[in-house]
């Protein structure tokens, strides 16, 4: 009978020897790694290969790959102002040059050239109309965003997520999507803001060149005074609520307390839809130093403004503003809150008078053009157009499937608020004294 051996782990060097067992396996993933890495880095390299030298050219394949996700137009104002919102006296597939006075700097046939990704148009709602007919004027406005959108199907998508807007870009459609501008639209009622987010808002500006009962606005930087403090403690609520929902906090238009309190208080990044750089043009509307380390940390998006008046003033000013002022903001933000902390949010329509080579909605590639010759990477630059914003986005959609156990707040403003005190636009079905 022949020997019968016996794997014992005395005699089998499978169990001798368990720490070369394991050094094989981990370099064996190591190598598999590598292996990885470089097939991915491979497919980059022939990836931006195939992308053009030419600066142009280049700015318009990435502007094809990620959509330019842009944070403030405001034709709907010009289709308020100039006709009432009657979409049928004026065809948005023609030349609006001539149709709004000084402004005129969006329609399709620009957007197109422009090569726009998504809109966030501009339900704007001005200061004059705050305790009288804010929350008509914010309805039209929505509805007229809507009309046109839904005017142009071959042009325009409404949408209200991020997935959303990829979805109209791989279309080959331009996402439209609701900003309110003015947290006085909401006529201090968490009601109308959630209504706001259900008829499609996604974001709100707190406030506009005007205090809201619960937050100031930027003129306060002026003289360095304060009405509620920068935000008061309903106002708080208010960002509470707009976490709760998945709307974006726009922070463009606010005092720079307002600013620190919103920053303090949130749950979710915010964004400044359309400001640009303090430290370059010293204009109380754009956006401090200390608040952009700020927004670096809540992960949010400042939107550089193409507005002349917030680019080119002291201490960098000069005679002409131009796109390459607009483009040292840009580099600016990136460098002190970092590129992932910077966006495009032109103010087209909103403003009477621009930079040289920014006249309009055509002229976007020639902006992203400057940035790839100052040496933006195309990463870089597709977080600029667009992934900055999107992820920001996608963040308060997470912060609001999150909060979904949360109840919706219902908390009052005081009437004994001093703007609520004396208004005689009320009419109070409630009277605390009898319950």
């Amino acid at each position: 009978m022949a020997d019968i051996k016996v794997r014992t782990k005395e005699t089998d060097t499978w169990y001798r020897q368990p720490r070369n067992r394991w050094v094989i396996i981990g370099v064996t993933i190591a190598i598999l790694l590598l292996i990885i890495i470089i097939v991915v880095a491979v497919v980059t390299s022939k990836d931006s290969s195939k992308l053009s030298s030419d600066p142009l050219i280049r700015a318009q394949q990435l502007m094809k790959r990620v959509p330019l996700v842009d944070g403030h137009n405001d034709l709907p104002w010009q289709l308020k102002t100039n006709f009432d919102n009657r979409l049928g006296d004026i065809s948005l597939e023609e030349s609006t040059a001539d149709k709004f006075g000084e402004y005129g700097h969006t329609d399709i046939p620009r957007l197109r050239q422009g090569l726009i990704g998504a809109q966030f148009w501009a339900a704007y709602v001005s200061c004059e109309s705050q305790f009288k007919d804010a929350v008509r004027f914010v309805l039209e406005q929505i509805d007229v965003i809507k009309r046109f959108s839904a005017q142009y199907p071959d042009t325009f998508e409404f949408v209200t997520s991020v997935q959303g807007i990829w979805d109209a870009f791989n279309a080959g459609k331009i996402g439209s999507l609701i900003g309110v501008e003015g947290g006085h639209a909401i006529d201090s009622q968490l009601g109308n803001l959630r209504m706001l987010y259900e008829l499609g808002t996604r974001y709100m500006t707190i406030t506009h060149s005007c205090d809201t009962p619960w937050a100031d606005n930027w003129m306060h930087n002026i003289e360095n005074t304060t009405a509620s403090g920068g935000l008061s403690e309903w106002g708080e609520i208010v960002i509470h609520e707009m976490n709760r929902l998945g709307m974006l906090i726009d922070l463009s238009h606010v005092s720079f307390e307002t600013m620190r309190d919103v920053l303090r208080v949130t749950q979710a990044p915010v964004i400044f839809s359309h400001s640009s750089a303090f430290a370059i043009c010293a204009h109380n509307r754009n956006v401090p130093d200390d608040i952009l380390e700020k927004v670096k940390e809540n992960g949010g998006v400042v939107m550089v403004n193409f507005y002349d008046k917030y680019t080119n003033c002291p201490p960098l000013n000069q005679s002409v503003c131009d796109l390459q002022q607009v483009a040292d903001h840009i580099d600016y933000i990136k460098d002190v809150c970092g590129v992932d902390c910077v966006g495009i949010g032109s103010d087209y329509d909103g403003v009477p008078t621009l930079p040289v080579g920014l006249e309009d909605v055509s002229t976007f590639p020639d902006l992203i053009s400057e940035m790839i010759t100052r040496g933006w990477s195309d990463f870089d630059i597709e977080k600029l157009l667009g992934l900055n914003l999107l992820r920001a986005f996608e963040e308060n959609e997470k912060v609001r499937d999150q909060l979904q156990s949360v109840a919706p707040y219902d908390v009052q403003l005081s009437r004994d608020h001093s703007d609520e005190a004396n208004n005689t636009c009320r009419y109070e079905v409630y009277n605390p004294e009898d319950n």
